[in-house]
């Protein structure tokens, strides 16, 4: 714990009473100041900098915090997204595309978010190590991916990974086994922020120095760190001295986020010749989306609302799939320039997002974060561009894991395309029990991966394994009581059926 002076405050108590008083606001800022110019001073001289930039930013996003007044929404001035800016997709497909696919290309950087680990689904390590197809990781399929892109279009787009300090070292390491592939691959850390004591409202940490770093006691602040990190990392000037315009991110656990031409042509030949500084990339909402945040008209901005942003006597109606109709997918495509400039003039402003934790002591902290789409009010023109669904295929789950494993996908240089045999485009929903949730446990499972190709929704509960070559087909459900266990025999044909109870096959 921090050895500054404790102010008597609670976040949560005071925060829900619209603010904190001005008073109370002032010491808080103080007490930081203090207790962060003592964490600056164990950093070692090579970091010095560098720490000194994060905290600049972390105190931007506290300062932001205290002079927080009520909701960063209110709800009756939301206005819906006007028609023109959210394209559909097809739209923008019909326009076409020049000859010259190689100088689209020569404007462009792909960066990749890799700051996540694979705790959540029971791995070690970063989350884009993790095998997915065929042994190949989120890394190697992205990799696959702008390698096909530069030798097919005899382009030079590089690849850029956004790290955190949790993946930064075990993913340099593998870096080197694409040395002889046609990609430059850059990396860059995204920024180190102190986690906040809940009670005391100072940082838990006493040390920033190497030596004596506890991981514990720091976190990456959210995809929204990337303007700032990117910046000042040098490569933002260095890609727009070489001529790059613009910059597609995305999530490296999305393997639906390829590289589109045709988003890319028209950013960089609008057919209003008025440039678009900000590209977000969404798609219509089923069930499953509901918590998704969506864009809307608000002061006259296009805005990202997230269901953290939403009063909660309005969240069934945000959630509605017939009012809010799409959702963002964080496939994004920004101006190089517009972010040199709004870095520039500090006016990059996005919403804080609050997340609580416990550390292993026990000890409740939070931790203030923010998203890159919560940008998008910043920028000039900004856009939204409704695509096809195939452009959103997170793994965030076991359940996700499944389907990108199965017969539904094919694989082919690093892109996932459903199978020409499934009659319905929609992917089916797959709802993994307890028993599934760590990588480990679901492969020892499943003998091989089920046919799904005719699969409309699956939900598995309690110790149930699969044999070899099993056909799922419409709707099944397959539900091992406690104490009981389901072993689905090899080459099972289970077809719109449910199965409960016990069912043991046994070698003799």
């Amino acid at each position: 714990m921090s050895g500054g002076a404790s102010v008597p405050i609670k976040l949560t108590a005071t925060m829900s009473k619209g603010g904190i008083a001005q008073y109370e606001c002032q010491q808080l800022e103080s007490a930081m100041e203090k207790e962060l110019a003592q964490l600056l001073a164990t950093a070692s001289k090579t970091e010095h900098n560098q720490v000194k930039k994060n905290f600049e930013g972390f105190q931007k996003l506290f300062r932001s915090l205290l002079q927080r007044k009520g909701p960063s929404v209110e709800w009756e001035k939301i206005q819906k997204a006007p028609e023109d800016s959210i394209q559909p997709y097809d739209k923008i497909e019909r326009r076409g595309l020049p000859n010259d696919i190689s100088s689209l290309l020569s404007k462009l950087v792909v960066v990749k978010l890799n700051g996540g680990l694979g705790t959540s689904m029971g791995c070690k390590g970063p989350k884009s190590l993790i095998s997915v197809r065929n042994e190949n990781t989120f890394l190697d399929l992205t990799v696959l991916q702008i390698e096909h892109l530069n030798r097919t279009y005899d382009a030079d787009v590089p690849l850029v990974l956004m790290n955190s300090f949790n993946t930064d070292e075990d993913t340099k390491k593998i870096l080197q086994k694409y040395n002889h592939y046609a990609v430059k691959i850059h990396t860059f850390n995204q920024s180190r922020y102190p986690r906040i004591n809940r009670e005391s409202m100072l940082p838990v940490a006493t040390d920033n120095s190497s030596t004596g770093f506890n991981a514990e006691a720091w976190y990456p602040p959210g995809h929204g760190d990337i303007y700032a990190s990117f910046y000042n990392s040098g490569l933002l000037d260095i890609f727009l001295e070489q001529g790059k315009e613009y910059m597609f991110v995305s999530n490296i656990d999305n393997l639906g986020a390829t590289v589109d031409l045709n988003i890319l042509h028209h950013l960089l030949n609008p057919p209003s010749g008025r440039q678009c500084e900000f590209v977000m990339e969404v798609t219509d909402k089923t069930r499953a989306d509901v918590k998704g945040g969506t864009l809307i008209q608000y002061d006259g901005k296009l805005r990202l609302l997230e269901i953290a942003q939403v009063p909660k006597a309005h969240v069934d109606e945000f959630k509605s799939v017939t009012k809010f109709k799409i959702f963002n997918t964080n496939n994004l495509w920004i101006s190089l320039t517009a972010i040199s400039r709004l870095q520039h003039q500090n006016a990059i402003d996005m919403e804080i997002i609050l997340n609580p934790k416990t550390l292993d002591d026990g000890l409740n902290v939070i931790q203030l974060e923010t998203a890159v789409g919560a940008a998008i009010k910043c920028f000039e023109n900004a856009l939204g561009v409704n695509v096809p669904r195939s452009r959103f295929l997170p793994v965030k789950t076991t359940s996700d894991l499944m389907l990108v494993m199965s017969n539904l996908y094919s694989l082919n240089a690093g892109s996932l395309t459903m199978s020409v045999k499934r009659e319905f485009r929609t992917v089916p929903l797959v709802k993994l029990g307890s028993s599934f949730t760590k990588v480990q446990d679901y492969l020892t499972r499943l003998e091989s991966i089920p046919d799904i190709i005719e699969l409309d929704h699956l939900t598995v509960s309690g110790d149930v394994t699969f044999g070899k070559h099993v056909v799922l087909k419409g709707t099944v459900i397959i539900i091992a009581n406690h104490g009981d266990r389901i072993d689905i025999p090899p080459g099972a044909i289970l077809e719109n059926k449910i199965v409960s109870g016990n069912l043991r096959i046994l070698d003799h």
